[in-house]
């Protein structure tokens, strides 16, 4: 990946400067005939001389913190074409405008090469005068925590398995300081999880259930906050097999909600917030082998609920299902799951947001959707009418898989919803987590959807 060195401290050997500010203005140090192409450029979000001192770049600042951010990966770009990596940060735009500008530029630099045989990596250098340390510390937790899960949705298949994936988190672990807990199949098979060890049957590959742990002394919680995530390494929709082009080929991307719990878990523990946290993630494939599971057969849950399993690639919430009941242990002060769920989340929203829904306190939905507004991934909460429970009904089971034709999104959450008894709340980031075409600093692929969510929510809950 591209690399980026953030300092709060102008450097005396930097020839550039980066001026950011709230509308196009002279800079302190500005060739004179410069002026003209301020008046002549006032429309423009970039313009550069050349001077004494190199270029010059000033850039338009908007009001919105999320064109600032967008503004930040036009500016990379630019650095990029221009092949220029050294930069002092200045300007009369606020520090809360110039933390998103980095934001976005620091985003922008990622990208996944392990595979290539040629890799051309370069780091940018961005002395951001005045900037308060701890804030650009930060900052650069959260980023290298996103990139992260990036790296983990775009991993492919036969390197990441379940099993790899274990070894992963682990040494993730290892490194941020929290603890990392692995059930292999034989104690999965002990414990009865029948949604997961349902949608393994097909695959040659064993699942793993893995419970991450970050407990520091001074946690402000005195009830666990329990993160769950799907990690439905690939998915081929098992029996009930997905077509290929746009769809099965992106399949390496399902296990990207447990990505946003992974990362999560770095950013907390990186920055050492005081919040007692514990992750739960279900790890397998969905494939259609000898054994696999088929629609009209009947499962029997962790929590001993019978599920008759309608169409194959309706499994993510079988798995979820074992997870959640497995929190009830726990008796947490509040369950969120991530997971990249349904389709019909990503038609009704597309990549501009977040299917949430669950029955978390009011105070707590107001405070997720506050931490989606200022990171801009942003949550539209669906309605749980009772009416939806009736296309659960089973006639052989206690309830079905599928659901029916309409409110797909929300008929997966009422599922889920049978096995929790604690406040919950459910996200379906189906839309945003694996993208075709590069979104400004979210760029291309895996897009580490929710890690920036959850650490704006658990922060501020810290602080509480």
């Amino acid at each position: 990946m591209e690399q980026i060195k953030l300092s709060n401290k102008r450097s005396s050997q930097s020839p550039h400067l980066l001026y950011l500010s709230d509308k196009l203005s002279l800079v302190d140090g500005m060739p004179a005939y410069a002026a003209k192409f301020i008046e002549e450029g006032k429309d423009k979000n970039f313009l550069s001389f050349s001077g004494d001192k190199g270029i010059i770049a000033t850039i338009k600042a908007e009001e919105s913190l999320e064109k600032c951010r967008r503004a930040g990966h036009q500016f990379f770009q630019y650095a990029k074409n221009e092949n220029i990596w050294n930069w002092n940060l200045e300007g009369k735009a606020s520090e809360e405008q110039k933390l998103a500008f980095l934001e976005g530029l620091a985003l922008s630099t990622y990208t996944f090469n392990k595979y290539k045989s040629k890799k051309e990596e370069q780091t940018i250098h961005i002395h951001a005068d005045g900037i308060d340390e701890s804030k650009l510390k930060e900052l650069g937790s959260v980023v290298a925590a996103t990139c992260i899960a990036r790296t983990l949705v775009n991993e492919p298949h036969c390197f990441l398995n379940a099993t790899q994936y274990s070894k992963e988190i682990k040494s993730l672990a290892k490194t941020f300081g929290f603890s990392l807990k692995v059930w292999d199949k034989e104690k999965i098979t002990k414990e009865k999880m029948g949604g997961i060890l349902g949608v393994n049957r097909g695959s040659i590959q064993e699942p793993t259930f893995n419970i991450l742990e970050y407990k520091p002394s001074h946690a402000v919680n005195k009830q666990a906050i329990v993160l769950v995530g799907k990690g439905v390494m690939y998915d081929t929709g098992g029996l009930s097999l997905k077509p290929t082009p746009n769809s099965m080929d992106m399949m390496k991307s399902d296990m990207g909600g447990s990505a946003a719990v992974v990362g999560a878990f770095c950013a907390v523990a990186a920055q050492k917030l005081p919040i007692h946290l514990v992750g739960l993630i279900p790890a397998t494939d969905n494939r259609p082998g000898l054994d696999a599971i088929a629609p009209g057969d009947v499962l029997t849950m962790y929590s001993g609920k019978t599920v008759e399993v309608l169409n194959t690639d309706a499994e993510g919430r079988l798995v979820l299902a074992d997870a959640l009941h497995y929190a009830k242990r726990l008796k947490p002060e509040l369950v969120m799951d991530f997971a990249t769920l349904t389709g019909a989340a990503a038609r009704a929203l597309g990549p501009q947001g977040i299917a949430c829904m669950g029955n978390a306190p009011e105070t707590t939905k107001d405070a997720l959707k506050a931490s989606g507004q200022a990171v801009h991934e942003r949550l539209l909460e669906f309605p749980m009418w009772e009416e939806y429970e009736s296309m659960l009904k089973s006639e052989i089971a206690d309830i079905n898989n599928l659901g029916g034709p309409v409110a797909g999104q929300t008929t997966a959450g009422m599922f889920l919803q049978h096995f929790v008894d604690y406040p919950w709340m459910h996200f379906d980031i189906a839309g945003m987590a694996f993208l075709q075409k590069p979104d400004s600093y979210r760029g291309k692929n895996g897009t580490g959807v929710g890690v920036r969510l959850l650490y704006n929510f658990l922060k501020n809950r810290s602080q509480a």
